[in-house]
């Protein structure tokens, strides 16, 4: 057995006026926590050092920008990764990018446990729209404050496994399991900041906590993976959030559930090695896929229907 004891630190709210050394003080609280139960790795929300700002039209830059991070480490998230590397525990966390070329991304990296960035991801599937919607209390303008990520979905050797990232709406699309678990993934590590309403339609909106443990126990069994999905949750600025956060196994079972709306850490001991018999049979990529029937998965984006006979 290879366990990696890893940690889930969900998060209550953000407040719009919570300064990035107050969420850097929860964070390296709930670190601490992790480190104590003996967790070598910490997975972190989404966007984990602001409030979830698409929710609103903001047209000022300068207002804009303050939500972006244009370094990492930057000055206040040094003592995130001072104090991981002080502990020895890894960790993933969610943030706004703003690159040097002046590009915006919703943004990733995963933290060996000596402090080190060893990987970063760009969120690939971004949700919502580029134009606020007329009647709505809350936006959700993530295509206009984010460009889709441009650098795929790689794994990483590290902390003795192969970790893999996603954010967010990511866990929906069944292609991002895929893609890292045709790379051998053994544990993803995925924030998400999920407002309740979000589709202003009642009867997908009431299934929100179902659909994200569906998307994310399935993403995990069919690729023989560990899931771990950390949420920022609670009424956030007004706007209510998803939260049970979860550790699922290969098998896709959930074996730890946040059970509040706050500062919540849940662990379990991961055994990377338990994909392996997944891996080797019912889920054998390499005995059982047939991607010469797959092309229309990288053909095509939207479904085209089939023409109509004659009558």
């Amino acid at each position: 057995m290879r366990k990696l004891l890893t940690a889930c630190a969900q998060m209550g709210p953000i407040a719009k006026s919570e300064r990035r050394s107050d969420c850097i003080r929860r964070l390296v609280e709930m670190m601490r926590e992790a480190k104590s139960r003996g967790c070598r790795l910490v997975v972190f929300p989404e966007m984990a050092l602001t409030t979830f700002f698409p929710r609103w039209m903001i047209d000022e830059e300068a207002e804009l920008d303050s939500y972006y991070e244009t370094e990492m480490p930057g000055p206040d998230t040094r003592a995130l990764f001072d104090e991981a590397a002080r502990l020895g525990i890894g960790f993933y966390l969610g943030y706004a990018e703003l690159t040097a070329q002046h590009r915006r991304y919703n943004t990733s990296i995963l933290v060996d446990d000596t402090g080190r960035i060893v990987g970063k991801y760009r969120k690939v599937h971004l949700p919502g729209w580029a134009e606020p919607l007329p009647g709505r209390t809350f936006q959700h303008l993530e295509k206009r404050y984010y460009e889709p990520g441009d650098l795929g979905f790689p794994v990483w050797r590290t902390m003795g496994g192969i970790l893999g990232m996603a954010i967010c709406n990511d866990r929906r699309w069944p292609e991002t399991y895929r893609v890292m678990g045709l790379q051998g993934v053994e544990l993803v590590c995925l924030g998400y900041n999920t407002p309740f309403g979000h589709l202003n339609q009642q009867p997908m909106d009431g299934l929100t906590l179902f659909h994200n443990h569906l998307s994310m126990q399935a993403g995990a069994y069919q690729n023989a993976t560990w899931v771990v999905g950390a949420a920022k949750c609670g009424t956030e600025e007004g706007s209510t959030m998803a939260g049970q956060s979860v550790i699922i196994a290969p098998s896709g079972e959930i074996v730890a559930q946040a059970v509040t709306v706050e500062d919540e850490v849940i662990t379990a001991a991961c055994d990377l090695d338990m994909g392996r018999i997944y891996k080797e049979t019912v889920f054998n990529f390499a005995i059982h896929r047939r991607p010469e029937a797959y092309g229309l998965i990288t053909e095509r984006a939207g479904a085209i229907l089939p023409p109509e006979e004659n009558q």
